[in-house]
């Protein structure tokens, strides 16, 4: 795949997540698409396949009213593509961890992106 490619298929992915559209954030994932999130460390989520990945991203819908992730640098590093990402969300209701209804989240990060076939194969979000 060209950078140009590599970049236009994240891009689509964002924008799909960024809408909150499952349909449209799974359109550019391989269907053997792996994904992992990784917070202070620690593995917080993972999945292995269409449907692993589907379930999560439609439970996760309900965690926020609203949430955006915007790119603010983008590199191809060999088979790899990193954005370094700004995340938005405002909390959607009261959550376990203590997160509160209304509650402004703001998170810095990065997402690492692998391709195989013109689709994304892994997605790694560290925060």
């Amino acid at each position: 795949m060209s950078p140009t490619e590599i970049r236009t298929l994240v891009d689509r992915y964002i924008d799909a997540y960024n809408r909150m559209d499952v349909r449209d954030m799974l359109a550019n994932v391989h269907p053997q698409v792996e994904f992992r999130n990784i917070s202070a460390g620690v593995v917080s989520a993972s999945t292995n396949g269409v449907a692993e990945l589907r379930s999560l991203a439609q439970q996760s819908l309900s965690l926020f009213s609203e949430r955006h992730q915007k790119i603010e640098s983008f590199e191809i590093q060999g088979p790899v593509a990193v954005a370094a990402i700004a995340f938005r969300a405002v909390v959607a209701a009261d959550l376990p961890n203590g997160l509160k209804k209304g509650q402004v989240l703001t998170l810095s990060g990065r997402s690492e992106f692998e391709f195989q076939d013109g689709a994304i194969l892994r997605i790694t979000d560290i925060s």
